[in-house]
């Protein structure tokens, strides 16, 4: 379709304008072999039905079996909302190496009713993933079998593909045979595999949580990237994707009328005793029974839950008495 090549000019334009607004950095040029494949649809002529999508530009002839090759089958059914009052934003269709995928942004009108339940204080961690204020534990999916049998498979391959590359190489270059294909593509079944596994888990988590509909969950401002720089925590960190956590809480609290609160950074929610409220600067990564003189012996994530539960109820009451 003639909307490719314009979005793409559009998307390019918006782009420089942030970089001399100073919103964002200079754009860079997306080559075929660095970048996924996606190009744009047009949201007024684009059409879901229960099981099929409807896109233009594959088949310009008006006749009713040409026009069918328009209609291309979906994998779920009833998966995009559909109806009156249901407006599209924003369609891209993108190729991640094994499916072709589309996403699309809806905009549903509909009425929130605001909860008046207990809050919800969240401590995020790499021992469990979750410990909630409530006494709610989710474990950390990284540690079960069925992902570290993956991740073993996924290591193998990895050598294999190398020592493949090793083998047939043609003076300086490497030389891209079908065997190698095929171990490529293996490769990347099993990362996507591994992938939708934690992603599904994280949607299962954060849906369980929304759902209880508390007056407002409280996260914390974890400092990612710094974490990211231990070498030896590194991996351990990127597999948690503690800022999707985060996103998937955001938005779901956002959409079921529950308040998100997300506490300051330096805010000491594991070195803070929820009894006496006395400051532990001595407290190390390593301990993880939190003993204080006042004769408080809990455990450091459930301490700054609950600690993080107490920030949002202060945090709420400024909001009503500035309110």
């Amino acid at each position: 379709s003639n909307n490719v090549p314009k979005q793409a000019i559009k998307d390019a334009c918006g782009a420089y304008k942030k970089f001399f607004n100073g919103k964002a950095k200079h754009p860079t040029f997306k080559s075929k072999k660095g970048t996924v494949p996606s190009f744009y649809q047009d949201p007024l002529k684009i059409r879901f039905t229960a099981t099929r999508v409807k896109v233009e530009g594959f088949a310009e002839n008006k006749r009713k079996n040409k026009q069918q090759l328009n209609w291309i089958r979906l994998v779920e059914k009833d998966r995009i909302p559909r109806g009156k009052g249901v407006k599209y934003v924003n369609p891209r269709i993108r190729f991640d190496g094994l499916h072709w995928w589309i996403s699309v942004g809806v905009i549903v009108y509909t009425c929130q009713e605001y909860s008046k339940n207990e809050g919800i204080g969240i401590d995020l961690g790499l021992i469990n993933l979750g410990i909630c204020s409530d006494g709610a534990v989710y474990p950390n999916i990284n540690k079960t079998k069925k992902v570290r049998t993956l991740e073993k498979k996924k290591r193998r391959l990895q050598r294999k593909v190398s020592r493949k590359y090793q083998s047939n190489m043609e003076g300086e270059r490497y030389k891209k045979t079908c065997n190698i294909i095929k171990s490529e593509q293996q490769l990347i079944t099993i990362s996507r595999r591994l992938t939708n596994i934690r992603q599904n888990y994280l949607h299962q988590i954060t849906s369980e949580i929304v759902n209880r509909k508390p007056r407002f969950i409280v996260l914390e401002d974890l400092n990612v990237s710094g974490m990211m720089k231990n070498k030896h925590l590194a991996k351990a960190v990127q597999q948690q994707k503690f800022h999707e956590f985060r996103r998937q809480v955001e938005y779901k609290s956002e959409r079921n009328g529950v308040q998100f609160i997300l506490a300051d950074r330096w805010y000491p929610s594991s070195k803070l005793c929820f009894q006496c409220g006395q400051l532990k600067k001595d407290l190390k990564l390593s301990d993880r029974l939190y003993i204080c003189p006042c004769g408080n012996r809990t455990d450091r994530d459930v301490q700054a839950a609950l600690n993080l539960k107490r920030y949002g109820e202060k945090s709420t009451t400024c909001l009503r008495i500035s309110m």
